[in-house]
């Protein structure tokens, strides 16, 4: 039987130094549509840049039907959120795309929220989500320069094995 990604896990302090912000990982809802477009819009140019290997407005509706309406097996997508009910706001997301026995990963993180550890959070809950679901690796395709994202994929845990081409590294996660 599949593994859809559709637990909560507990809220928990990002780190025991930090403040009492609580971030919670979730598995993306359809009505998380209006919350994803704030989230995008609050995205540094750099950072939009960094995740899709361009300079982006706007999510086009295709994106948000694909990213909201994921079957959680074949397509997985985690948010990370702060607040609750009325105020919760995405600060993070994670997804994998499955094609055969792999998968493409991607992950995007609001500035004020990086280098505290959610993209790893949502890289280990993507990766069990995977391994449930019989994936055994996961690709991913990283700018040179986006050495924070490079750091948690070789700080995974994961064996990895790497090519780099024309400022890009790819990278492939080995899930088994």
């Amino acid at each position: 039987m599949p593994h859809r990604a559709d637990h909560q896990q507990p809220a928990l302090p990002l780190r025991p130094d930090e403040p009492v912000e609580q971030v919670s990982i979730r598995a993306v809802r359809p009505d998380d549509r209006e919350r994803i477009v704030k989230a995008f819009r609050g995205l540094d140019r750099s950072s939009v840049y960094l995740r899709f290997f361009s300079y982006k407005k706007e999510l086009e509706d295709e994106e948000l039907r694909r990213v909201t309406e994921c079957d959680g097996v074949s397509e997985a997508v985690l948010v990370a959120t702060v607040g609750t009910g009325e105020q919760e706001i995405i600060v993070a997301l994670g997804e994998y795309l499955r094609s055969g026995a792999a998968a493409e990963i991607a992950f995007a993180v609001e500035e004020d929220f990086q280098g505290r550890g959610i993209a790893s959070r949502l890289l280990r809950q993507l990766a069990a989500i995977a391994r449930a679901n019989g994936i055994t690796q996961f690709e991913a395709d990283v700018l040179a320069e986006n050495t924070p994202m490079l750091a948690v994929l070789r700080n995974s845990g994961l064996r990895m094995r790497t090519s780099h081409g024309q400022g890009v590294v790819h990278a492939t996660l080995f899930l088994t």
